[in-house]
């Protein structure tokens, strides 16, 4: 824009100015006018070349193109606060979301219609990712207070979208009221519901005590399985594996840890995605070996896994876990965030961001961590000759939360200690709801391996107990 005479006009100043955006104290957008103060109003000098009114002190006019050169530099990093206040806010944002444990489950899967079947009931289903998977599942509704377990398909339109199912088992709520729910692995609520006894026990925890359910195999046995389970899950996720450990001779415990809802609270209230809860398991350890048992394996499940690494590393008791069996866990937490952050359209700095503010110490502040968690001590694939525990992981390549690839990486790295098995289409940590027999089938014959009685040292190797071979993959 110029004046009538041809002059150029002055740039917008004052209140027409790109506004900026900076953090307050409490980490709230603060909303000024300007990030520089204006420039000095500069007067015209009479008599004086530019130069020599420099030299003299003398206030040089600026022009036209200086400054609107001048208004593109505070506009610009104006921009670039608001974006970089933008980016710290959605970076603390999701790193919280990971840390803090959720009130309640997204009711996310719709009820169409429950229909009876002579004394039984189907269910129709409106056909999503879980709900059209062919196996045995758990449906919670009614704000998780109802359960049901839903077993084969009879019946899948994908041009209508909904999938008819066989409902096995109501075990609480009333399936006929429930318009939502939502998908679940854990298909049975105790161990009496799958046929077998237990105790409610209380184990000595930091904070108090934490309940666990403990199903015991018999008096002579030595070695206790130890479940625990994933994030915003709960004990009833590890009776999956409950009949497997018992055909094995070994007791059960299925544990309760900190910030699940049944275990008392953290103090900070958040998660250490592994790093506080392993003090956890090394009480439940205790409590095991104070109740008969003389050696221990740990089966965990997403989180739980990565659990059960920490505790096998820094456990007072690591040298009694004879060995983890591991369900989609989380080898690496770098790399299950950073797939997070991809999935949520989060930008890959910002995510990044967002795992220096739960890493860092001064981080903690704006996370409400009460220490930092160290996320590269968790990296079991570059620490992975530290592993000394023999673990069986077990992963569908099509998990969706925990991304099966770091647990493939750990076992081609550490072949002496860990063997890998694939599934497909069990999404994430329902590889037994998809297949009972495979997965049972590989998991005994891997512990018998493991299990099986220790050679003397002067026993010739020709008499050592011979492995079972391990059944093909399918």
């Amino acid at each position: 824009m110029r004046h009538a005479d041809g002059r150029p006009r002055d740039p917008p100043r004052g209140a027409d100015a790109a506004p900026n955006g900076e953090f307050g104290k409490n980490g709230a957008m603060a909303s000024s006018q300007r990030l520089l103060p204006d420039p000095p109003r500069i007067s015209p000098t009479r008599g004086k070349s530019a130069p020599a009114a420099a030299a003299s002190g003398a206030e040089v006019p600026m022009s036209g193109s200086a400054k609107w050169a001048v208004g593109g530099i505070i506009g610009g990093s104006a921009a670039a606060g608001l974006l970089a206040a933008g980016s710290s806010a959605l970076a603390l944002y999701f790193a919280r979301r990971v840390i803090t444990p959720a009130r309640a489950r997204d009711e996310d899967q719709e009820v169409l219609a429950v229909i009876r079947d002579g004394h039984g009931l189907q269910v129709i289903l409106a056909a999503t990712d879980d709900a059209t998977v062919e196996g045995t599942y758990g449906f919670f509704f009614d704000g998780g207070r109802g359960h049901a377990r839903i077993g084969q398909i009879i019946s899948y339109s994908p041009a209508e979208r909904t999938v008819q199912r066989e409902v096995e088992a109501v075990y609480s709520g009333d399936l006929t009221t429930a318009r939502r729910g939502y998908w679940s692995g854990v298909a049975h609520p105790d161990p009496a519901s799958i046929g077998l006894p237990y105790e409610e026990v209380q184990i000595e925890a930091d904070g108090g005590n934490a309940p666990a359910w403990l199903v015991r195999a018999g008096p002579e046995a030595d070695i206790w399985a130890i479940m625990i389970h994933g994030r915003g899950a709960s004990r009833q996720e590890g009776l999956r594996a409950v009949r497997t450990a018992r055909e094995l001779g070994m007791s059960s415990l299925l544990i309760s840890y900190r910030n699940d809802g049944l275990a008392p609270s953290a103090p900070d209230g958040r998660y250490g995605l592994g790093s506080t809860e392993w003090r956890d398991v090394d009480a439940a350890i205790g409590y095991a070996l104070g109740h008969g048992a003389r050696e221990v394996v740990l089966f965990g499940w997403s989180m739980g896994g990565a659990i059960c690494l920490q505790t096998a590393d820094l456990s007072r008791y690591h040298h009694l876990i004879r060995a983890m069996v591991l369900d989609a866990p989380v080898i690496n937490w770098v790399n299950v965030l950073a797939h997070h952050a991809d999935l949520n359209r989060i930008p890959s700095a910002v995510g990044r961001y967002g795992q220096l503010m739960m890493s860092h110490r001064l981080g903690r502040r704006l996370t409400g961590l009460a220490a930092p968690v160290d996320l590269k001590t968790m990296d079991w694939v570059s620490r992975a000759v530290e592993l000394r525990t023999p673990t069986l992981i077990l992963h569908s390549v099509d998990d969706e939360y925990v991304p099966y690839g770091p647990s493939a990486a750990l076992a081609e790295k550490n072949p002496e200690m860990v063997t890998f098995e694939s599934f497909n289409r069990a999404l994430h940590t329902k590889e037994w709801n998809v297949d009972p027999e495979r997965w049972e089938r590989l998991v005994l014959a891997w512990l018998r391996r493991q299990l099986a009685p220790r050679p003397n040292p002067g026993q010739p190797k020709a008499e050592w107990p011979r492995p079972e071979a391990p059944s093909a993959p399918r």
